[in-house]
């Protein structure tokens, strides 16, 4: 049997300003198959996401 293992990773995402997310935190973002996140989340930062991305 393979094990398939992923990873993790807590962005946060600064105090509400979208521009201040930084570059890594994006990048993760922007390649994740799934995202979850609250209510102080961003909207404009949720759209950098993939359209595949559960959420």
């Amino acid at each position: 049997m393979q094990s398939n293992t992923g990873k993790v990773y807590l962005v946060g995402a600064g105090p509400g300003d979208p521009s201040l997310i930084t570059v890594k935190g994006l990048k993760i973002l922007r390649t994740a198959d799934a995202i979850v996140f609250d209510r102080l989340a961003s909207p404009r930062l949720l759209l950098e996401a993939r359209t595949s991305a559960k959420m």
